[in-house]
């Protein structure tokens, strides 16, 4: 007979092992303020190109408001991750021929 404790605990998902993942090597935040620059001005320059006939005439406030509710979630859920992603190819890549010259 078993128990509901052995059963419930027979269901639970196991995390991996540490020595089973890849170590996730974070960039500096030298790098991080790069790349993040790197995708906040194109995405502020392409939303005035793109809104700034239709916001022309608001307040500035407003018409800041309605540029950063554009420009920030673009930023933070695709351009960033997108270019954070990029970086790490790139480091990878670096780094597998760093280690091949050696």
């Amino acid at each position: 007979m078993t128990t509901p404790a052995a059963t419930s605990a027979s269901t639970v998902p196991v995390a991996p092992a540490a020595a089973e993942t890849a170590p996730q090597v974070v960039p500096s935040v030298h790098r991080r303020a790069l790349l993040t620059w790197m995708a906040v001005y194109p995405a502020i320059t392409v939303a005035f190109l793109i809104l700034g006939p239709y916001t022309a005439d608001l307040p500035l406030a407003l018409r800041t408001l309605v540029m950063t509710a554009v420009v920030v979630p673009a930023v933070v859920y695709f351009l960033v991750p997108a270019l954070l992603k990029v970086n790490h190819k790139a480091s990878v890549a670096l780094g597998a021929g760093r280690k091949g010259a050696a």
